[in-house]
């Protein structure tokens, strides 16, 4: 394993637990919002959750991409059928 590889690894394992960090914050932040019947802490904290999740989503297809290029477009090409049927429909 060379030093670019693990150095990237160093990096993908860092991401996700700053995305794991932020998603536990942000459903703290929205039970505190929940006891003290504040919506502004409530949506804040479902935000900061929700974000945090996608973000860890979003890196781990782009990880899965990197090792298989060809699935990744495959993918990218189910998606685009799947989003011009919905959008074109009236």
């Amino acid at each position: 394993m060379s030093s670019h590889d693990i150095d990237a690894d160093a990096n993908h394992l860092a991401d996700k637990l700053e995305d794991k960090g932020n998603q536990l914050a942000g459903e703290a932040q929205k039970q505190f919002g929940d006891f003290v019947d504040s919506p502004k802490h409530q949506i804040k904290g479902a935000a900061r959750k929700y974000s945090a999740q996608a973000s860890e989503v979003v890196s781990d297809v782009a990880e899965k991409i990197k090792e298989n290029p060809l699935s990744g477009l495959i993918a990218a090409g189910a998606i685009g059928v799947v989003l011009g049927l919905l959008l074109g429909r009236k």
